[in-house]
């Protein structure tokens, strides 16, 4: 096998557009994309990529291979070919090494005679990203207000116990509650049968998600709640706000994620007022729209130990809108409909950016990412998180989309007892 290293500084801009995957070009010659360093590069080592190419024929074969690099906005950065003979039944390993103009997230196509083998994502020291932050200034004042109106409502908490199953080692109950504007939200609530104090997680849902219960066979030394904010999930039934992100989009102070937010409050305040609660040992998690819930809590919420958000949402709202089709099209259609300015909608939408609250978290944060997410771009999340002054750390998964791999279920576990007080 040979291998060729070519580095490449300048190149004329090129912008593909976007296929399905493939691994093979439909001849006889296969292409393997390595993933050299998870596909995130720091200085001051040079982004790179490999491309391991195999002739499974009996002939020598000519291979012309393209790379393009593009901002995650789509804006071109780079265009890159190379031309190679590789002979019967060998192989060569193809390196595209480059600069990168700024931290970020990067697309990279790679094309073989104009057949697209292969989209994928890459990141460039991501913690030097800065997206600054665009609140208004009585955004502090803003959100103590709603808390404010929150503690006058009586949360009138109501537990209804679920039938359970033999080997069953927590009970399980259906919750129903109110908060803001006396609306009701409910969740499912699992505690340990033998009675004593015990940690819990509060875990939040994302956007439209179906409900679903904790294992009541799972975890017996640790209580756990998921919170159905206002409309959602088992509160969607009685849905009063149509879609959830355009609900009274012109006003601050109807906004659905005012009183969305406030449900994450009351959802502590629940777990708080249980007596086998160990308050010390309050954990939040929650992925997509639950990874910007998790944030916001404990942004608004003192009372959360560590944090667990993983592909978080709703964050960096101006270049979100610029990166991916959703949920920038149905905000731009309402924001239409309202004629609301840009000004306007940002304003709005600057209260309950992540990015502009993330500077509030005080407690431990461990966050994960999918490289290749397409709903809630790596450069969101990183907005959010590189504005977190507390102790933190994250994870980047180089092949998942808005998704996380099972083992992160493990190292969200682990946190959490790191944390334990």
């Amino acid at each position: 096998m040979k291998r060729i290293n070519l580095i490449f500084l300048f190149a004329a801009f090129l912008q593909l557009p976007i296929y399905a995957q493939t691994t093979t070009t439909g001849s006889k010659l296969s292409h393997e994309v390595k993933m050299t360093s998870g596909w995130v590069f720091y200085s001051p080592e040079m982004p790179r990529i490999d491309i391991l190419v195999k002739n499974t024929d009996d002939i020598k074969r000519s291979e012309n291979l393209q790379l393009t690099v593009s901002t995650d906005k789509r804006t071109p950065v780079y265009s890159f070919a190379q031309q190679t003979i590789i002979h019967p039944y060998d192989s060569a390993m193809i390196s595209f090494s480059f600069g990168l103009p700024a931290p970020g997230f990067y697309r990279c196509s790679l094309s073989s005679d104009s057949t697209i083998i292969r989209n994928f994502n890459i990141g460039y020291e991501p913690e030097a990203i800065v997206s600054l932050p665009d609140n208004q200034p009585d955004l502090d004042e803003f959100w103590e207000k709603a808390k404010k109106e929150l503690a006058t409502v009586t949360p009138d908490y109501k537990l209804t116990l679920l039938p359970g199953k033999p080997g069953d080692k927590r009970k399980t109950y259906k919750v129903t509650m109110r908060s803001l504007e006396n609306a009701e939200i409910s969740g499912y609530y699992c505690v340990p049968e033998k009675k004593g104090k015990y940690p819990v997680i509060v875990s939040y849902m994302g956007y439209g998600s179906k409900p679903w219960l904790p294992n009541p066979a799972d975890n017996p030394e640790m209580a756990e709640f998921i919170l159905s904010t206002r409309g959602q999930g088992l509160n969607q039934p009685g849905n009063i706000y149509g879609d959830w992100i355009t609900f009274e989009l012109g006003d601050k102070d109807k906004y659905y994620y005012r009183g969305a937010f406030m449900d994450l409050i009351r959802a502590i305040d629940f777990v708080s007022s249980r007596p086998e609660t160990d308050t010390l040992n309050i954990f939040a998690e929650g992925g997509s729209q639950g990874g910007a819930f998790t944030l916001a809590a404990c942004a608004l919420d003192r009372r959360i130990t560590a944090a667990a958000p993983t592909i978080p949402f709703l964050s960096d709202y101006p270049d979100y809108f610029s990166i991916v089709n959703w949920p920038a099209e149905p905000v731009q259609k309402k924001q239409a409909e309202l004629k609301l300015t840009d000004k306007k909608l940002y304003e709005t939408l600057s209260y309950f950016d992540i990015k502009n609250l993330a500077h509030k978290i005080t407690c431990p944060v461990i966050m994960a990412v999918g490289l290749q997410d397409e709903v809630c771009p790596p450069h969101t999340n990183f907005a959010g998180y590189n504005r977190i002054h507390s102790e933190k750390e994250f994870y980047i998964f180089p092949e998942n989309g808005h998704n996380v791999p099972d083992q992160w279920w493990q190292i969200r576990y682990a946190f959490f007892e790191k944390h334990r007080k």
